[in-house]
């Protein structure tokens, strides 16, 4: 069979389908399947061994008609599709794909997931509903051992804190005051990794203004060799963003922050096993002290 899993991303979405991943590939052991995924996570998940092949999505506008033509030409010839997107975008896929067996939401597809509660469950919960209704039971515990990179350059300590003061650049409402992050950094007990895009070094470089033995790996690290740095840690704390997502996946102890601008009970991070990280809540961010997080660390 030639099986389509279709899903985006931004990071956190593309780890917390991680276990779905894992789950269709243990059903589907030998049969060819193809993601359709976003630009930035194509040379990411082509290592992992949930996928023969990845296409990616230009998400062409509906005036595009070449972008179109394009988007059905790799809709189409496989026997079963996963929609793990479920977007009003992705949902329009199965017209363009001639209506195969399709496990989401789309109206008149043969594996619909009909949860009236599916809006208001967490994504992990959401998928094991959705792959049920496809006869998948089990969502399979997502497995990292085939990130393979090089970070000896890096010269990490044997035990660091990871922390995470960045969020998309659009949601600045998601971020913790880096001047908290420092002052937490010269508190805990062992250094401290700085990690995140380029654009985030000057918050790195405040937190090293109070620690100065904090190591900065802003904008330093591809993909692989994030999640391999992240791997190391002996602790990770950070706002609500895709390395935190991927450190609790990691089974890496976690405290998540979040503000007003998401909702935890939908989006939290979770760890191999289904359970939930240590989350923080304030309806701002700065109205989190550094006292709270040091009582909530293990």
């Amino acid at each position: 069979m030639k099986i389509l899993v279709i899903k985006h991303g931004a990071l956190g979405d593309i780890i917390l389908a991680a276990s779905a991943f894992a789950a269709i590939r243990a059903a589907h052991a030998d049969d060819e399947i193809t993601l359709m995924t976003t630009p930035p996570f194509a040379g990411f998940l082509s290592a992992s061994p949930w996928f023969n092949h990845i296409i990616t999505d230009a998400r062409p506008e509906p005036w595009n008609i070449s972008g179109i033509m394009k988007l059905r030409r790799q809709l189409r010839g496989f026997d079963m599709v996963y929609d793990l997107q479920t977007s009003s975008r992705s949902t329009r896929y199965f017209e363009l794909a001639g209506k195969p067996r399709w496990n989401g939401i789309a109206p008149g597809c043969a594996m619909p997931h009909t949860d009236p509660q599916r809006d208001f469950i967490h994504t992990r919960e959401r998928l094991a509903g959705q792959l049920a209704a496809a006869g998948i039971a089990n969502l399979q515990p997502p497995d990292f051992s085939w990130v393979q990179a090089d970070i000896s350059r890096f010269m990490l300590p044997p035990r660091f804190a990871l922390l995470v003061p960045g969020a998309a650049l659009h949601r600045p409402e998601k971020r913790w005051p880096e001047a908290k992050f420092a002052a937490l950094a010269a508190q805990l007990p062992m250094r401290v990794v700085v990690v995140g895009s380029r654009s985030e070094a000057p918050l790195a470089a405040v937190i090293r203004s109070f620690a100065p033995q904090a190591i900065d790996l802003t904008g330093q690290t591809s993909l692989l060799e994030l999640i391999a740095v992240i791997s190391r840690a002996t602790l990770a704390v950070g706002n609500d963003t895709g390395p935190m997502h991927m450190a609790a996946a990691l089974g890496v102890t976690s405290l998540v922050m979040f503000s007003a601008a998401s909702d935890p009970k939908l989006t939290a991070p979770r760890y191999p096993d289904g359970g939930w990280p240590i989350i923080l809540q304030a309806p701002h961010l700065a109205g989190l002290s550094v006292a709270q997080i040091v009582a909530a660390l293990p």
